[in-house]
């Protein structure tokens, strides 16, 4: 069994990869599923709803607690998947942060990200991770480490998306750092929306969309980017490709992150991202054979 560990809200990019990449390794016949160790501020059904309102199918998806086999592998599509969860370990169970102990402790091959290097370390110290085989986008992370891999979305499994354009813009605010940021732009773009979690510094005089929602990709007409700090694979703005629907790059163009990149990459079609877990699948079976040695 593959497990793929998620820590994230369920409305977060790194849950929809997981899930996306979870689906895939199934159906070229490794058995997998997405362990979520859920975000405090949420339940298992909010996980459950947003892979309902997304995609047209919803299966191998486990909860909290877990003991693996000899012969299960784990996988973290960002290594912020084993940060968070060590940065806030007061938020979670006794068995939850076993369970992540439990799955890591032989091998984990993770996606390489640079969001709390310090933290991570020690985060792997923590969990006390075993062997790590690492995945890396040279193009969004050029001092990285590990084989080149890029993430990339499995439209294959997408629901129909039903054009209903209810708002000329939409923008991002999914934590504080991001909608402070909308903020300071919203009121430029009439008939505009905030996707976003129900969070004390929400603004009413702003509509919203909390996620997660059902059609999101149907009710805008055009995404406003402001992210202003470190992105490493921004996935509205291929969905918006993939879609034709605008995108307004409304950040500072001098940011050398996933933003520009995914920006500037062809969407993805399923043979490229069969290319792409090509990559994942490769090293998986490279941990199984020198298991078998």
């Amino acid at each position: 069994m593959i497990y793929i560990l998620c820590t994230s809200k369920p409305g977060d990019g790194l849950f929809y990869y997981s899930y996306e990449h979870c689906h895939y390794l199934n159906s070229i016949g490794l058995e997998s599923q997405v362990l979520v160790i859920p975000h405090r501020k949420f339940k298992h059904q909010d996980y459950i709803d947003s892979v309902n309102e997304k995609y047209v199918v919803c299966e191998n998806l486990i909860f909290d607690s877990y003991i693996p086999g000899a012969d299960d592998r784990c996988i973290i599509m960002g290594r912020s998947m084993l940060t968070l969860p060590y940065l806030n370990k007061s938020d979670y169970t006794k068995d939850q942060l076993l369970t992540i102990q439990l799955v890591v402790s032989k091998h984990l091959t993770a996606v390489y990200s640079e969001n709390h290097p310090m933290e991570y370390i020690n985060a792997v110290k923590y969990f006390n991770v075993g062997n790590i085989k690492n995945l890396c986008d040279y193009d969004v992370y050029p001092n990285g480490i590990g084989k080149q891999f890029q993430k990339m979305i499995n439209f294959s499994i997408y629901k129909p998306i039903i054009e209903n354009v209810k708002y000329d813009y939409l923008f991002l605010g999914t934590n504080k750092e991001y909608y402070a940021e909308v903020e300071k732009h919203i009121d430029f773009y009439p008939n505009s929306v905030i996707l976003a979690y129900e969070e004390k510094y929400i603004n009413p005089k702003y509509n919203h969309i909390f996620a997660p929602v059902r059609n999101l990709l149907g009710l805008f007409g055009t995404y406003v980017y402001t992210k202003n700090y470190f992105d490493p694979a921004p996935r509205l703005i291929q969905e918006c490709k993939w879609l034709g629907k605008d995108v307004i790059y409304l950040r500072d163009k001098n940011i050398k992150d996933g933003g520009p990149v995914y920006y500037n990459r062809p969407v993805p079609t399923m043979k490229l991202f069969e290319d792409s877990c090509a990559i994942l699948v490769g090293v998986i079976k490279e941990i199984n054979e020198c298991k078998s040695i």
